[in-house]
C-alpha cells in the first residue's frame, strides 16, 4: 500500500455552504459566493435585504449565468434574483432599477445589493448606464459591484481590453483583486465601499483569474469603521429623482471624498513586509503583483533577503481613486520607487499627480512605465510575465544594491533554451462542431462576400468562405453603409446570430433600411448561444418573431432556409415569406443578392452540439439513422468533405491509400456529407448501433503488486502544463489534480483559457501545485518552465504555444492517436506528421523523458470508448511519477467529479497498470511488419483478377515488370521506390470504379460482414445517383443523389457480375465520356511508363516521383475526378517534359 496523505473530508457544496477553512473555486463559482456572502453577512446583521445580478455574458465571463443557473436553489434561498439580460446597458440599467426599489414605500425589503457583469466591450457599450447608474448612485444598503471581464491578453476577445480608464471617466472606484482568494475579500469590500459612498464600484475580473481555478483559505468577515463625514444636502445615495443639473457632477466630487474616507478609514492596500525603514520601494496591483512575487522569487529575493536588503513591497487593492494617505506614506524616505502594473499607468499616473505639490519627502527616482529618462521600461502592451519583468527589476535594484550580482541572475534566467517547436503540417485551430449548421449556412455563392459577426460563425472567416471582419457587437453590416457609397453600390451577405440579433443585431438592420444599403443579412437562428457554452436567448425569439420584427422594420423580402422547412406554421409569418430547404440556399442567396436594398434570409437550424445535449437528456428525438462510408468505394477526393465540412468525416489510412469514414461517436447527425458526389455511402435506418464493450478484466489482480512510483517533490512549486483538444473533456484532467491536491491540503490552481479553443483548438491547462497556497504566485507557466507535461493530443502537445514552456528535463507523457483538425477538412492531404511531432518533443526534452501511447485505441479497446483517453492519460501521468500528489485524494476527487465514476476510475486504473505492467493487459498486437513491393504486386494483382480476370490482372504485372527492368541504376532502394509509387498508380487507374465495380463493393462480404459487427436491425438506403435517371442539379451543378432500399441489393448483386461487359461494345455504361476517358488513361500512362525510365537521374528523382504519382490525385467520381484529372494530368505532362528537355 502506497504511504501517502490522507485526503481532507470535502464535498463540492463547501464551495458555496462552508463558512470556515479551505474550499476549492474559479474565479466564476468565487463571483457567485460574493453574493451568496453578502446575503449571509446581512442575515447576521439584522438587515432585511435581497439580491440583483444582471448582465450579459462574454468571455472571460461566458460560464457567469450557467454558474448562476446551477446554484438557483441557493439564490432562491437568500432572495437573490438574476436576470440574464437583453444586452449589457440594459442589463446596467436594471440594476440602477435594483438601488431605486427601495425608494418605494411599499418596499419589502431595507436595500438590494446587485452586481453587474460584463466582458470589456460590454463595459464599453454600457458606457452611458453605468455613468448614469454610478451618479444616481446605490442604495445605503444596497450597493453595486460592476464586474468587469477583461481580457488583458485578448485570449478571446475582438482586442485586448482594460477597463479601469472608462470606470476612471465615470468616477467609479476600481478594485482589482490578484487571485481568486482575493475574490471573496474585495466583494465584500465592494459592497461595503458602495453602501457608504453612494458610489458604483468596479471590479476587475481579468481572464487570467476569473478563467482559473484555486484552493482558497476563506476571509473572516471584516468589520467596517464607519468613518465621520459631512455629506452634502440630499445625501450621496440614490434619491427619486436627478433631473439634469451640475448638481449631479458636484454630487460625484462628494462621493469621491466619501470613498477616501471610508479608504482611510478601511485600508484595502498593504504592506507585503512592512519593512520599517526600507529604502527600495515597489508597488503593484492585481495580476501584476503575482508576476512581481514571482519574479522576485525566481531572482533569490526571498522575503529575508528583501528585509536584509530593505525592500518592501505595497500592493495596491483600489487602483482609482488611489488610497493617497497611505501610498504616500509608503514611498515616503524612499530612494527609488518601481510601480508595476499591466497595461496603462493608472497608479503612476497618479501617483506622479499627487507629488507635484506633496511638500513630502519624495523619493529620488519613481519608475514604471518609463525610466527616469523618458525611455520605455514597463511595458504597455501585451501582458507581464515574471521572466519578463525579471531582468528590469534586477537592473533598477541593481543600481541601488550593486554587490547581490542581480543582473547576472537575471540574465541566467534568460539562459533556458528555446524549444519552441513549430512541425509542418496540419495545425490545431478552432472548427465549427461536427454537424454544426454554420457549416452549410455561411456558404456563399460564387462572386459573393459576406462579413462575420460576434459568434461561432466567425470561423467561417478562416475557412475560405470569402468572408471578412466584423464590427462591433450590434454593428453588423453597418460598415456597409459607408462602404457602398464608394464602391458602386455592391451587395454583402452580413452574417447575424439570433443571439446578436436579439441582443442588438436588429438595430443594424433598421439602419440598414434607413440608409437603403444593399445588404443581405443572414440570421443565423441555431437555438442557442453556442459561442458560450449554449445558454438560450435571453427572451422570447422565433423565426417567425424575427421575420415580423424584420418586415416591421421595412423589409420586404424575406426567406426562410431550414433543414426542415416543413415544420414551420407558415401563418405566423409575414405575408410573401419563401421557405426553403437548405438543398437550395446557393439559389436563395442567389436570388437575395440581386434584389435592391436590404433582404433577410433566416437559416434554421438547431445547434448540433445542443442537439447532442437534448438527445442525452430525452428532450430531442434522436434520429434512428446513420451514415457509413464504404472505404472500398471511396476514392478518398474528401468531396463529402467539401459538402459537409464536418470534422466527423475523417480519413483513415488503408491498403488502398487515405480514404474517408465517419466517426460514429462524434457525429451529430447533420448528412450534409452524403451531398458530396460519390456513392461510397450508405444509411443504416432504424438499427441500432452496436456499442463496443469494455474488456472483461479482473482490476484487483491487474492492481496488484503495482510499484509505487516517486511522485515529485514540491519544496519548489511545481509546473504541470495539461494539452489537449478543445471539447473533449481536457480541463478535466487538471481539475481532478488540483482538486486532489486541494484535498491534501497543499496550494493548487488551475487555469485553463479556453475561449473560442473549446470548438475544438488548442486548450492549454496550467498547473500549479506546492505545498501551501503562498507559494503559488500567478498562474501560468512560464517559458521553458514545466516540470511535466500531459499531452492528450500531440498536436497540441507540439505547437509552438505549448513546445516554449519546455525545457530539457522536462517529463511527457503523449496520446499518439490522431484527431482531426479542421486542416484535414480543408486539405484532403494533410498531414498531422505525428511521427515528426514525436520526434521532436524528444529531440527537445530528451528521449528517456517522453512516453507516447495511442490513448484513443487503447481507451476503445478496454473501455469501449475513447472519450475515457484523457484520464487513463492522467493515471498513466501519475503512476510514471509526473503528477505530485496521493492516489487516494485523485481517486477521491473523481468520486468528486461526480461523472461515469466507474468508468473514470476503471480508465485512471488501467492509466496505472499500463504505465508499469503493460504485458498484463489484453493490447492489440503489435502493427504488422510493412508491406514488401512483392507482397503489394501479389495484392494488387488478385485485386484486378476479382476486378476482371486473370488477362487484366497480367496486363498490370506485365507493365510494372517492364518498367522495373527499364529503371537505370539508382542509389538504394529508390528505383523500388518509383516501382512502388508506379505500382499503385496504375493499379488505379485499371480499378477505375464503374458501376459495375461500385456494385461490387456496396454488396461485398467484407463489407456487409462490417455492417452486421457494427449495427442490429435496420436497413440498408444505398444514395445514388444513378447515370441514366434523371436528376436535378445541386448547387454545384451536380445531380442530386436518389435513396434506394435495400431492394436494390439484388439487382446491384446482378449488376456485379456483368464486369464481363466492361470495356466491350455491349457495355451500357463503356459509351459514357468518364468511363470512356478513363480507358483512355490506362492508356496514356502505360505510355508514359514506357517513356520514363529512360528520363530519370537521382538529380531528377523529385520530378519522376511527380510523374508517377499523378494517378495518385486523380480521385473522385464524375465532375470531382474530371477536375482532377484535368489539372494532375497537365502536371505529369509538363514534369516529363521538362525531364525529356534536359
Amino acid at each position: 500500500m502506497l504511504d501517502q496523505p490522507t485526503p481532507h473530508s470535502y464535498a463540492l457544496e463547501d464551495r458555496y455552504d462552508a463558512a470556515t477553512g479551505r474550499v476549492f473555486l474559479t474565479g466564476t463559482q468565487a463571483l457567485v459566493r460574493i453574493l451568496l456572502d453578502q446575503a449571509r453577512r446581512d442575515r447576521a446583521a439584522g438587515l432585511k435585504t435581497a439580491g440583483y445580478v444582471s448582465g450579459y455574458r462574454g468571455s472571460p465571463l461566458g460560464a457567469v449565468d450557467q454558474e448562476l443557473w446551477r446554484a438557483k436553489k441557493r439564490l432562491a434561498k437568500d432572495d437573490i434574483t438574476f436576470l440574464p439580460a437583453v444586452n449589457e446597458d440594459l442589463g446596467a440599467t436594471a440594476v440602477l432599477g435594483s438601488q431605486q426599489a427601495t425608494l418605494d414605500p411599499d418596499a419589502r425589503v431595507e436595500g438590494v445589493f446587485a452586481m453587474w457583469y460584463g466582458k470589456g466591450p460590454g463595459v464599453d457599450r454600457s458606457g452611458d448606464a453605468l455613468h448614469h447608474g454610478n451618479a444616481y448612485g446605490s442604495a445605503p444598503k444596497g450597493g453595486v459591484l460592476v464586474v468587469a471581464g477583461d481580457d488583458h491578453g485578448c485570449v478571446s476577445s475582438s482586442m485586448p481590453h482594460q477597463s479601469d480608464v472608462a470606470f476612471m471617466s465615470w468616477s467609479m472606484p476600481v478594485l482589482n483583486p490578484a487571485s481568486v482568494a482575493e475574490y471573496l475579500s474585495f466583494g465584500e469590500y465592494g459592497f461595503a465601499l458602495s453602501r457608504f459612498s453612494g458610489t458604483w464600484v468596479g471590479f476587475k475580473a481579468i481572464s487570467e483569474t476569473v478563467e482559473s481555478g484555486a484552493s482558497v483559505e476563506l476571509p473572516d468577515d471584516r468589520a467596517f469603521t464607519i468613518p465621520p463625514f459631512d455629506p452634502p444636502p440630499g445625501g450621496l445615495h440614490v434619491r427619486p429623482a436627478d433631473l439634469p443639473s451640475p448638481e449631479i457632477e458636484t454630487r460625484l466630487t462628494h462621493k469621491l471624498r466619501a470613498v477616501e474616507a471610508f479608504v482611510n478609514a478601511n485600508p484595502i492596500d498593504r504592506r507585503i513586509y512592512d519593512v520599517k525603514y526600507a529604502s527600495y520601494g515597489i508597488v503593484t496591483t492585481g495580476k501584476g503583483h503575482l508576476d512581481l512575487m514571482e519574479a522576485l522569487r525566481l531572482l533569490g529575493l526571498t522575503e529575508d533577503e528583501c528585509r536584509r536588503l530593505g525592500i518592501d513591497i505595497y500592493k495596491v487593492g483600489m487602483v482609482w481613486p488611489l488610497a493617497r494617505r497611505d501610498a504616500l506614506r509608503f514611498v515616503r524616505n524612499k530612494d527609488e520607487v518601481l510601480i508595476v502594473e499591466e497595461k496603462r499607468g493608472i497608479i503612476e499616473s497618479q501617483f506622479k499627480e499627487h507629488f507635484y505639490d506633496w511638500p513630502g519627502d519624495k523619493p529620488q527616482a519613481m519608475v514604471g512605465k518609463h525610466d527616469e529618462t523618458g525611455a520605455n521600461l514597463i511595458p504597455f502592451a501585451g501582458e507581464l510575465s515574471p521572466r519578463l519583468l525579471a531582468p528590469i527589476v534586477a537592473e533598477r535594484l541593481h543600481r541601488h544594491f550593486p554587490g547581490e550580482n542581480l543582473p547576472a541572475r537575471a540574465a541566467a534566467l534568460a539562459q533556458v533554451p528555446d524549444l519552441t517547436m513549430n512541425v509542418a503540417g496540419a495545425t490545431r485551430t478552432p472548427y465549427f462542431c461536427s454537424g454544426c449548421p454554420h457549416n452549410t449556412s455561411t456558404r456563399l455563392p460564387d462572386g459573393s462576400m459576406a462579413a462575420s459577426g460576434i459568434g461561432c460563425h466567425v470561423m467561417a472567416s478562416w475557412m475560405d468562405r470569402n468572408t471578412v471582419g466584423y464590427a462591433q457587437m450590434g454593428g453588423e453590416g453597418v460598415p456597409w453603409i459607408a462602404r457602398q457609397a464608394f464602391n458602386g453600390g455592391k451587395h454583402i451577405f452580413q452574417n447575424l446570430g439570433e443571439g446578436t440579433w436579439y441582443h442588438s443585431g436588429s438595430l443594424a438592420i433598421r439602419q440598414s433600411v434607413a440608409a437603403s444599403a444593399n445588404i443581405t443579412y443572414k440570421i443565423l437562428y441555431n437555438d442557442a448561444v453556442a459561442m458560450t457554452g449554449g445558454q438560450p436567448v435571453d427572451g422570447p425569439v422565433s423565426p417567425a418573431a424575427i421575420a415580423q420584427s424584420c418586415r416591421a422594420e421595412g423589409v420586404d423580402r424575406i426567406a426562410v432556409v431550414s433543414d426542415a422547412p416543413e415544420k414551420f406554421d407558415r401563418s405566423e409569418f409575414p405575408d410573401d415569406t419563401s421557405f426553403e430547404h437548405r438543398d437550395r440556399l446557393d439559389a436563395v442567396q442567389r436570388e437575395l443578392r440581386d434584389i435592391p436594398g436590404v433582404t433577410v434570409l433566416i437559416y434554421e437550424q438547431t445547434c448540433a452540439t445542443e442537439k447532442r445535449r437534448r438527445r442525452k437528456r430525452g428532450l430531442m428525438e434522436d434520429s434512428a439513422k446513420a451514415v457509413v462510408i464504404n472505404s472500398r468505394v471511396c476514392e478518398g477526393c474528401g468531396d463529402c468533405s467539401v459538402a459537409s465540412n464536418c470534422l466527423s468525416v475523417e480519413p483513415v489510412e488503408t491498403p488502398f491509400g487515405r480514404k474517408r469514414r465517419i466517426n460514429q461517436n462524434s457525429c451529430n447527425k447533420d448528412f450534409s456529407c452524403i451531398g458530396g458526389f460519390c456513392p461510397s455511402f450508405v444509411t443504416i435506418e432504424g438499427a441500432t448501433r452496436r456499442k463496443p464493450q469494455a474488456a472483461d478484466l479482473d482490476m484487483e489482480a491487474l492492481l496488484t503488486d503495482l510499484p509505487e512510483p516517486a511522485l515529485p517533490s514540491l519544496v519548489e512549486p511545481f509546473d504541470l502544463l495539461v494539452g489537449g483538444v478543445g471539447g473533449t473533456g481536457v480541463v478535466t484532467v487538471g481539475a481532478l489534480i488540483t482538486m486532489a491536491a486541494h484535498l491534501e491540503g497543499k496550494g493548487a490552481s488551475v487555469l485553463d483559457f479556453t475561449g473560442f479553443a473549446q470548438k475544438f483548438g488548442t486548450v492549454l491547462g496550467y498547473v500549479r501545485l506546492a505545498e501551501a497556497p503562498s507559494q503559488i504566485n500567478q498562474l501560468r507557466i512560464e517559458t521553458g518552465s514545466a516540470d511535466a507535461v500531459i499531452g492528450c493530443d500531440v498536436v497540441v502537445a507540439s505547437a509552438p504555444k505549448a513546445s516554449a514552456l519546455y525545457r530539457r528535463g522536462t517529463r511527457v507523457v503523449l496520446n499518439t492517436a490522431e484527431m482531426p483538425t479542421g486542416d484535414l477538412v480543408l486539405n484532403r492531404d494533410a498531414d498531422l506528421r505525428v511521427p515528426a511531432r514525436l520526434a521532436a518533443i524528444r529531440a527537445a526534452v530528451g528521449g528517456d523523458n517522453v512516453q507516447g501511447f495511442d490513448a484513443n485505441r487503447i481507451a476503445q479497446r478496454l473501455l469501449g470508448d475513447s472519450v475515457f483517453a484523457n484520464v487513463m492519460m492522467l493515471g498513466f501521468a501519475w503512476q510514471a511519477g509526473l503528477v505530485p500528489v496521493g492516489l487516494l485524494s485523485l481517486q477521491q476527487a473523481i468520486v468528486l467529479n461526480g461523472t461515469a465514476i466507474a468508468a473514470n476510475q476503471r480508465a485512471f486504473n488501467l492509466g496505472r497498470v499500463l504505465a508499469a505492467a503493460p504485458e498484463r493487459l489484453p493490447l492489440e498486437d503489435p502493427q504488422p511488419a510493412p508491406e514488401t513491393l512483392d507482397q503489394l504486386l501479389n495484392r494488387f494483382t488478385a485485386e484486378l483478377t476479382s476486378y476482371q480476370n486473370i488477362a487484366y490482372a497480367s496486363r498490370f504485372m506485365d507493365r510494372i515488370a517492364t518498367f522495373q527492368a527499364a529503371l537505370p541504376t539508382l542509389s538504394a532502394g529508390e528505383a523500388e521506390a518509383l516501382t512502388w509509387l508506379a505500382a499503385q498508380s496504375l493499379f488505379r487507374l485499371m480499378a477505375y470504379k464503374d458501376e459495375y465495380e461500385v456494385a461490387r463493393l456496396l454488396t461485398a462480404p467484407e463489407f456487409t460482414d462490417r455492417l452486421a459487427t457494427d449495427w442490429e436491425g435496420g436497413r440498408i438506403v444505398y444514395n445514388l445517383a444513378p447515370p441514366f435517371l434523371p436528376a436535378r442539379r445541386d448547387a454545384r451543378g451536380r445531380p442530386v443523389k436518389r435513396r434506394f432500399g435495400n431492394w436494390l441489393t439484388p439487382a446491384l448483386k446482378a449488376l456485379a457480375r456483368g464486369k464481363a461487359l466492361r470495356g466491350t461494345a455491349l457495355d451500357p455504361f463503356g459509351w459514357m465520356a468518364e468511363r470512356r476517358e478513363e480507358r483512355a488513361l490506362i492508356g496514356w500512362y502505360e505510355s508514359l511508363l514506357d517513356r520514363l525510365p529512360a528520363q530519370i537521374s537521382e538529380a531528377r528523382l523529385a520530378e519522376a516521383r511527380q510523374v508517377l504519382g499523378a494517378p495518385m490525385q486523380m480521385r473522385g467520381y464524375g465532375p470531382v475526378k474530371a477536375a482532377a484529372i484535368a489539372g494532375h494530368r497537365e502536371a505529369a505532362e509538363t514534369a516529363l517534359s521538362g525531364l525529356q528537355a534536359d
